[in-house]
């Protein structure tokens, strides 16, 4: 009888330590966490505006898991550092689906994500890029991809259209300068198009190296094509080379760039080169006090980082996490790729406290949006001269 009532006790508190298991098991707190893939450039040729592009992604990782997780679930982010290389690109990639199972992607370059668009494409893992290429936005070729800001030939349309309304030339001259890569080609061939269709004439086309400490040559045959302006497509150490030597050399060129050339980085490292130069913003400066900068440094603070630490860059990455992860949360329960798409497809107008411009993507357009300010350094500070505008 003393054993039968022991075993009939073990019994009672093993169905009771089930009994809460189970409990805990359907509690919000302990549900599986939900994965995030990340393709970033933390030390190869766009490491300087790709380090904070991925902190940005990183810091609202840290702050939508301190604020509920996506419903209820927190996210853990698994990233990789492919240096701008793109066969690391696609092993990380490979690693990510394969071994880490992860529903969708926030990628990086031009060339690496275009090179993975087959694979995108058959493994249906939606892609947010860092690259802002036209390339990406057919649908029906790449029905995985989205683009959260304009892209940089929508970006080039309205710096010309900008230009010819400016201009006090009827018929403004304008060169190209860009770097030798998909991103730095991107753009070239529309905004060659769009120039012919405006009246604005293109007279030279030169090639910056990314990481370029001299570009005499290349501005001389920009002088001595008669341009009137010049439109940069770099990022921030090349842009500073450039306007550095554009000042030595006393050219009076109005130079202007795409959006890796327009932030804090290119501001202090072109110094007092840097006036008067107007660049593409699509994302808010951190010194800016719109609605979603509070999130943003609280975001930032749990990295340890202070607000004048931030950058340009960090918004953007910020804002990129945040509408991939918006798709995540209208996936519902069942975060799959596929959900995961259908998700962003919904978004309409989707505002994120004016960190960038409103974002709207349907089943036939994954064309965030094609609005961007622009801005002026004015007594060494990045200063707005417009409101949101298309090209138009």
């Amino acid at each position: 009888m003393f054993h039968r009532l022991c075993w009939l006790a073990v019994l009672t508190s093993l169905l009771l330590v089930i009994s809460l298991a189970a409990g805990c098991g359907s509690s919000e707190n302990v549900r599986e966490p939900v994965k995030l893939g990340g393709i970033f450039d933390i030390t190869g040729a766009t490491g300087d505006v790709g380090k904070p592009y991925a902190e940005g992604v990183q810091a609202y990782v840290k702050w939508i898991n301190e604020n509920g997780g996506i419903n209820g679930r927190t996210v853990q982010l698994v990233d990789i550092d492919y240096a701008y290389k793109i066969p690391q690109a696609v092993e990380a990639y490979k690693k990510l689906v394969t071994q880490e199972k992860v529903p969708a992607i926030l990628g990086w370059g031009t060339g690496d994500t275009e090179a993975m668009v087959p694979f995108i494409t058959k493994d249906r893992i939606p892609y947010i890029s860092g690259s802002l290429s036209e390339n990406l936005l057919t649908v029906e070729n790449h029905p995985y991809n989205f683009m959260v800001a304009a892209s940089y030939s929508d970006q080039a349309r309205v710096l010309l259209r900008w230009i010819k309304d400016n201009a006090a030339e009827e018929n403004p001259k304008v060169a190209l300068i860009y770097n030798d890569t998909g991103f730095g080609r991107s753009p070239i061939t529309d905004a060659e198009a769009f120039a012919e269709k405006i009246g604005v004439e293109i007279v030279d086309k030169e090639i910056v190296d990314l990481k370029a400490l001299d570009a005499t040559s290349q501005l001389l045959n920009i002088q001595k094509a008669g341009a009137d302006y010049a439109i940069i497509q770099e990022t921030s150490n090349a842009t500073a080379t450039i306007l550095k030597d554009a000042k030595r050399l006393g050219l009076d060129i109005q130079f202007l760039g795409l959006n890796w050339t327009a932030d804090e980085i290119s501001l202090k490292l072109a110094g007092e080169a840097a006036e008067g130069y107007i660049g593409v913003v699509p994302f808010a400066f951190p010194f800016e006090d719109v609605p979603g900068m509070k999130d943003v440094r609280e975001g930032f603070a749990l990295m340890g980082k202070k607000p004048e630490e931030l950058t340009q860059k960090h918004i953007q990455g910020w804002l990129s996490a945040m509408i991939m992860l918006e798709g995540y949360k209208r996936a519902g329960e069942n975060i799959t790729g596929e959900n995961i798409k259908k998700g962003l497809e919904t978004l309409n107008e989707f505002t994120s406290g004016d960190l960038g411009a409103p974002v709207s993507f349907s089943a036939s357009s994954h064309r965030g949006s094609s609005k961007v300010k622009l801005y002026q350094v004015k007594n060494g500070q990045w200063q707005p001269i417009t409101d949101w505008i298309g090209y138009q």
